[in-house]
């Protein structure tokens, strides 16, 4: 029998190194103009950029922040054993169309705004158990794509709650490889914990916050007693993307957990945009969230050495049109890597 890699009761302990030997990032005009603009390898003049429609804009987001990636770990599309991708639209067709044009075996996945931290757990783990050599972890999201298929399109001019949040237009690459070469060297994936879905009954479709915090403060949790951790284990634990009130209530439910992680504890959703100047109500949301700020901003910490251990905690409302529509709840559903 193989030796057994799951530590407690969800979380995954990766036996060889799995480094993280390449990101990118790529962002939107409002997001280039936040507080992060100066961590974004690309930045586009308009939401358009040049295309017919939304839905092509972001499948050529996301095709060109994998090749921004690769060209920066000097390797090619060929070198890629599997990409595992998403984003939020139906039949995850944005990730299909840009593993059309690169050419790399793609693995679909849809985790909402969990998609980050899923598809880089889940790489991890094929580089671990030997499958590839090489995999991408790589997601997109566009207000624009996301409006149009879960609430209004934009033209509508439909008003929104101030505790909403603002889907960020983005995509971010990881690249995660195996070798010896790479020990010690770069960031590198130490574990996995994966997440229950969780509903606790929300049905306000723009109250996303509220509805993904216990999620995350559940995984959150399980990661620490899975592996006997103390609060101050990492230098940063980052939930994606609570946004202003679902920020404050994972904390409230950590700390009456007994997890008290204070100002180590942040939100990518907080962190993207300036809510003081920026029109985004809560804060930012969506599968390109939390891959812009982590491909990006988290990444460069690293290299400056200002970061030693970081959990990224993704958590994702999985919102279905229909199932609303039908009076059904929206269950959560959070994963962690790193």
């Amino acid at each position: 029998m193989p030796a057994r890699k799951k530590i407690g009761l969800q979380t995954v302990a990766f036996s060889r190194p799995v480094a993280v030997v390449g990101a990118a990032c790529s962002v939107g005009p409002l997001e280039g103009e936040g507080p992060l603009r100066g961590s974004f390898d690309i930045v586009y003049p308009d939401m358009l950029n040049g295309e017919a429609s939304w839905e092509k804009t972001e499948r050529t987001m996301l095709r060109e922040t994998v090749q921004c990636a690769l060209g920066k770990a000097h390797l090619t599309c060929e070198n890629m054993d599997f990409m595992l991708a998403g984003d939020l639209l139906n039949q995850c067709i944005s990730a299909n169309f840009a593993a059309k044009d690169l050419g790399i075996l793609l693995l679909g996945l849809y985790g909402a705004c969990s998609t980050m931290a899923e598809s880089t757990g889940l790489g991890a783990m094929l580089v671990d158990g030997g499958f590839g050599m090489y995999t991408v972890a790589a997601v997109s999201s566009h207000y624009g794509t996301s409006e149009r298929q879960y609430r209004f399109p934009t033209e509508y001019g439909g008003q929104r709650p101030p505790y909403s949040q603002y889907t960020v237009t983005g995509a971010g690459a990881l690249l995660l490889g195996f070798g010896a070469y790479f020990q010690g060297l770069l960031p590198r994936v130490a574990h996995f914990t994966v997440g229950k879905v969780i509903d606790l009954g929300r049905k306000d479709p723009f109250d996303m916050g509220s509805a993904m915090a216990p999620a995350a403060a559940d995984t959150i949790l399980r990661h620490f007693g899975d592996l006997s951790l103390s609060p101050d284990h990492y230098d940063l634990v980052l939930t994606g993307d609570l946004a202003l009130v679902g920020h404050s209530l994972a904390e409230e439910l950590l700390n009456r957990a007994g997890l008290s992680l204070k100002e180590r504890l942040q939100d990518c959703g907080l962190l993207v945009f300036d809510r003081s100047r920026q029109k985004v109500f809560a804060g930012g949301s969506g599968c390109g969230c939390s891959a812009v700020v982590f491909c990006g901003h988290i990444m460069e910490l690293f290299r400056l050495a200002k970061l030693k251990r970081v959990l990224l905690v993704g958590a994702g409302t999985l919102l279905s049109p229909t199932t609303f529509q039908q009076g059904e709840s929206i269950p959560c559903r959070p994963c962690r890597s790193l």
